[in-house]
């Protein structure tokens, strides 16, 4: 063992495996809005505030659906009713998922997936109203 503990960093990224390059890159671009860093052949940058989302072609007998990721928003419902208009269908809310007792802070979650069949979530925390 080191005498030195070991310090992780930030997150650095994170890796979705999707089916079609062009599609996803055009839904995670266009309909999420984030910004596009590059493109490599069949791999596909974006930043996430910071954290880079690489999204990397499988076939179909390699792909599946990876972890889901939830993007922090202001307001959940604004942010739904945006992405809706935008053509995504939300599976799941926006719906109150749980209310801290101590602080009265509600944790507010939306679940949809991408183009690709990988589930995504928006969520947001909301300070109690008076």
């Amino acid at each position: 063992m080191s005498d030195h503990p070991l310090r992780l960093g930030r997150l650095g990224q994170v890796s979705l495996f999707v089916r079609d390059t062009a599609r996803a890159e055009a839904f995670y671009r266009d309909v999420l809005g984030l910004p596009h860093l590059y493109t490599f052949g069949d791999l596909a940058f974006f930043d996430l505030g910071g954290v880079r989302l690489y999204l990397d072609r499988k076939g179909d007998g390699e792909w599946r659906p990876g972890s889901v990721l939830y993007f922090l928003v202001d307001d959940i419902q604004a942010a739904t009713a945006d992405l809706e208009v935008r053509g995504v269908h939300f599976s799941l809310g926006p719906e109150r998922i749980h209310t801290h007792a101590d602080t009265g802070i509600e944790q507010w979650m939306a679940f949809f997936d991408d183009s690709e069949g990988n589930m995504l979530a928006l969520m947001s925390q909301v300070a109690p109203k008076g």
